[in-house]
């Protein structure tokens, strides 16, 4: 073998053993009320499907393990972490018009009656659960009214990743009109969200201590002008126990009215929103609703990546180019066979 045949050898090698080193492995345990996911054996996030008016991610440990959501209502004494809105929890999906019902500030301790009602999202089934290169949890689920009634099912999918630097969420949802005809209101309040915790906020409000983030989108934003304007991504971030960490939430191309419209809030809430048009942009009430016909279906998709350094560091442009690239041929990655939850 020659020399220069010899050093191409060990090249390639040397490669396929940094590749390979690079691969974390995703692990996912199933307990009675949730789905727990650990990469490279350190927890990440746990699915949760009961106990809640909606499925949660919570909680949610970012590069060097530290907590990326904020932790009330779920774990109470938390220094610093305001008391509001108790239905934003971690990370969920919900909107606050559905068919007329509010399945967003749905919650016990919201203080308002019209609010407490229990309109919910209901686990139905669990589709999959596996490990590997990267964690995959499918599920049905059933939007009902308080009264019982089933509004609306959907069928979600979301798969975990992570390396040195990055943990991801690669979260695909799809809604099933398979009661009837559902329309998504024009409201604000929805849909894909994120509770970010109190230093990544960017001021204190309702009595949080420690706001020190920032913001950005992708179209060159930053803080307060952020909110309600349309873009490919948000990113937060801010210093937490003296290392500066980020999320950033990733609208996909295929999505309804993509570049979609973001519900971001300097105290903290990231949701992506293609519905609120009016409230956003000061259209007419009722041009950002949206119905889905009777016997069809919505898919949305969203990618969540928390890394370390700002969205600039963190090269989230280049990955949500990748991102769509990577995936244009299968942007609706449900469940096979989506079929509805009974």
């Amino acid at each position: 073998m020659s020399v220069a045949l010899a050093r191409w050898c060990l090249t390639v090698v040397a490669l396929v053993c940094l590749q390979a080193a690079a691969l974390a492995e995703v692990t996912v345990e199933r307990r009675a009320d949730r789905i727990d996911v650990a990469v490279d054996g350190k927890p990440f996030t746990s699915y949760i499907h009961a106990g809640h008016r909606k499925p949660i991610l919570f909680p949610v440990h970012g590069p060097g393990g530290v907590p990326m959501t904020r932790s009330w209502p779920l774990v109470e004494g938390v220094a610093g972490e305001a008391h509001d809105h108790p239905h934003h929890e971690s990370i969920w999906f919900t909107h606050g018009i559905v068919n007329g019902v509010d399945f967003w500030t749905s919650h016990p301790q919201t203080g308002k009656a019209e609010r407490q009602a229990n309109n919910r999202i209901e686990h139905a089934e669990l589709l999959r659960a596996d490990g590997g290169d990267e964690g995959v949890i499918e599920t049905r689920n059933r939007w009902v009214k308080d009264d019982g009634t089933v509004v609306c099912t959907d069928t979600r999918r979301l798969v975990f990743g992570g390396d040195a630097a990055t943990r991801t969420i690669d979260h695909s949802i799809t809604i099933h009109a398979d009661h009837g005809p559902v329309t998504f209101g024009d409201t604000k309040e929805g849909v894909m969200g994120i509770r970010v915790p109190t230093a990544l906020q960017l001021k204190d409000l309702d009595g949080s201590a420690g706001a020190a983030g920032h913001c950005t989108n992708s179209e060159g934003l930053r803080d307060a002008d952020v909110w309600g304007k349309r873009a490919r991504w948000v990113g937060y971030w801010g210093p937490i126990d003296g290392t500066t960490v980020g999320v950033a939430v990733l609208d996909h191309p295929a999505n309804l009215r993509h570049p979609t419209h973001w519900h971001a809030r300097d105290y903290g809430l990231v949701a992506a929103n293609p519905f609120g048009l009016h409230d956003f942009t000061g259209a007419p009430q009722g041009s950002g609703d949206h119905t889905i016909p009777a016997g069809g279906s919505l898919t949305l998709r969203y990618l969540f990546v928390f890394h370390e350094g700002d969205s600039e560091a963190a090269g989230i442009e280049g990955r949500w180019q990748r991102w769509a690239e990577a995936t244009a041929e299968s942007p609706a990655a449900a469940p096979a066979g989506t079929k509805a939850a009974p």
